[in-house]
């Protein structure tokens, strides 16, 4: 009788515990307790950078650690991505994505992990490689959330799918998995999620829009033709360097005179190249430039207004003929999710406070997380603050910038920054799963 009592006893306290509600999730002692591993992984990635589509050893770390979490990992996918599948029960099917990349910066933070690599590009000539765009921050954050879902599976239902994508920085990682089957041959997800750093936030606060977020990208090359001829006898030659330099201040003119103030627009030439010699006037002239905005009717104004410049110009100087103006990487622009945005947001609030959480502006900059949403898939890109607070708040007083995305000196705050961030991921994961 009294071993009968024992076992009722035990079996009721064990109903009684699945029955007794968990605790929030994720708490700040769920994100310090992953935290060391994160920090590790963190440290190799930023020592160990690779470039657009060469991220073969950076994909084979993150595949083998989700791998040893017990998710289904596949790897080669749009070229080096890896999607990780947890299937845990019905549900929803939520992807977290997690871009891999770094950049041909040569690293000068002096930090003591700071990269020493160099590597041969793609057109032969060596070239520095940082993470200056914080892609080791993300996969770091993105490696805690696989560890913390997985970990606690009582806590959700559904089919979490782990990104880790190629070849962001040159706006075709996404479009290449997509290409490859990541919607059929994998959950097609019902929401898609991602995390960026900033350094228009302090580190610990989370940064959220609604509607357009990212801006569109285009990459337009423009070669202006002359006749070459010496330099003492400019009246004997076509100077396509001369027509260049018409064409870039005439560029100028487009967003300020012929873009609605009220639609945010771009018009950068990033390079000019011609001639090999003082004395030499060339036959071409070759300039690279990125154009952005929001709305397709105004990029299409902008690649149109810049064809037709162009044009002119040289028709203007006798060019022998029209120069050649091509756009080569379009990038559409990101849009959040107005509903699924203001539903993480309230998630996002509740689990670390209404202070942590906050509303941003759109912005220039360009990302291909924007290709899931154009697949059918409802996402949201969140932005971390990766600065420390007392430096952000002395930038602000003095007006002068922190070091930021893409330059050498780009060194966030990497602890606060990395917590955020598995934070932010693992309760709008939860929220999304609906537990």
């Amino acid at each position: 009788m009294r071993s009968q009592a024992l076992v009722s006893f035990a079996l009721m306290s064990v109903a009684v515990a699945a029955a007794r509600p968990l605790p929030p999730f994720p708490s700040a002692g769920d994100v310090d307790a992953v935290f060391p591993r994160q920090e590790a992984l963190y440290l190799d990635l930023h020592r160990h950078p690779e470039l657009s589509l060469h991220e073969m050893e950076t994909a084979a770390k993150l595949a083998a650690l989700v791998n040893a979490l017990g998710y289904d990992v596949t790897t080669g996918v749009g070229g080096n991505g890896v999607v990780a599948v947890l299937r845990n029960g019905a549900g929803r099917t939520v992807m977290l994505r997690t871009d891999m990349d770094a950049l041909p910066v040569l690293e000068k933070t002096g930090l003591p992990y700071a990269s020493t690599v160099s590597v041969k590009g793609d057109n032969g000539e060596t070239v520095p490689v940082m993470h200056a765009c914080g892609h080791d921050i993300h996969m770091a954050s993105w490696a805690g959330t696989a560890a913390l879902m997985a970990e606690n599976r009582r806590r959700w239902h559904g089919t979490l799918v782990l990104v880790g994508q190629p070849a962001e920085e040159l706006g075709a990682g996404a479009a290449a998995m997509i290409k490859d089957g990541l919607f059929t041959r994998f959950p097609k997800p019902d929401f898609a999620l991602a995390v960026h750093d900033d350094t228009e936030l302090p580190a610990g606060q989370v940064g959220y829009h609604a509607g357009w977020f990212r801006a569109g990208a285009d990459s337009v090359t423009i070669t202006v033709f002359g006749r070459g001829g010496h330099g003492a006898r400019p009246h004997l030659a076509v100077d396509p360097i001369v027509i260049a330099a018409r064409i870039v201040v005439a560029l100028q003119t487009i967003v300020a005179r012929e873009i609605d103030p009220l639609d945010p627009a771009v018009v950068t030439v990033g390079t000019i190249h011609g001639g090999t010699k003082n004395n030499i006037i060339p036959d071409e002239v070759t300039m690279t430039l990125t154009v952005r905005a929001f709305k397709p009717e105004v990029m299409a104004r902008l690649i149109g207004a810049i064809g037709r410049i162009a044009r002119g110009e040289a028709a203007a100087a006798g060019a022998p003929k029209e120069p050649l103006v091509t756009v080569d990487d379009t990038l559409a622009p990101e849009y959040n999710d107005p509903q699924l945005t203001a539903r993480v947001a309230g998630a996002l609030r509740s689990a670390m406070g209404a202070d942590r959480v906050v509303e941003m502006p759109a912005e220039m900059g360009a990302e291909d997380f924007s290709a899931y949403g154009l697949a059918g898939v409802p996402s949201l890109l969140l932005h971390v603050g990766a600065v420390d607070p007392a430096t952000f708040a002395a930038a602000a007083r003095s007006g002068v910038p922190v070091p930021s995305l893409h330059s050498p000196l780009f060194a966030p705050e990497y602890g606060p920054t990395i917590r955020t961030a598995t934070m932010a991921e693992t309760a709008a994961l939860i929220e999304l799963f609906g537990s």
